[in-house]
């Protein structure tokens, strides 16, 4: 928009005389509460979970260090849950392996499914489904921000 606020309002009143489309927009804008004006810039959910870095080389410090572990990421709850979600995985981890890892440690499972983009390659986030209700928090508990291979 090349215009200011201040300068639509000025005009507001010859487009009131104008179309029925100008007129419609000019009670859009007129009927606008003049308090809904944002103040500053949103930050993002990523930087509200990872924080702020404030130079470029502790950016990469922390995204070197989120890459490195696989983290299982369930909010805690006062309810006992049964999935969970777990990323950071190595592209070469495939369903089988993760259904071995979770079943020998946590319990019977239900479903694991491995995420997928168009090219066929895997994102590293996986969804696991158990069969007990609980497992699922345990999983969380068991796994929340463990390097589960060291490798």
């Amino acid at each position: 928009m090349d215009k200011s606020l201040d300068e639509v309002r000025r005009t507001r009143n010859t487009i009131l005389r104008g179309s029925k489309s100008e007129r419609l927009v000019a009670q859009v804008i007129s009927s606008r509460p003049k308090s809904h004006r944002r103040t500053g810039r949103r930050s993002s959910a990523k930087a509200q979970v990872l924080g702020n870095p404030a130079n470029a080389a502790t950016r990469a410090a922390a995204q070197n260090a989120a890459a490195a572990k696989v983290v299982a990421a369930a909010a805690p709850t006062s309810h006992p849950a049964d999935k969970i979600i777990v990323s950071n995985l190595p592209a070469d981890v495939n369903e089988v392996q993760i259904k071995e890892l979770f079943h020998s440690t946590v319990g019977p499972l239900r479903d694991v499914t491995l995420h997928y983009d168009s090219a066929g390659r895997s994102k590293g986030v996986a969804a696991i489904h158990f069969q007990r209700k609980g497992d699922g928090t345990k999983a969380y508990q068991q796994y929340n921000n463990r390097l589960i291979d060291g490798s």
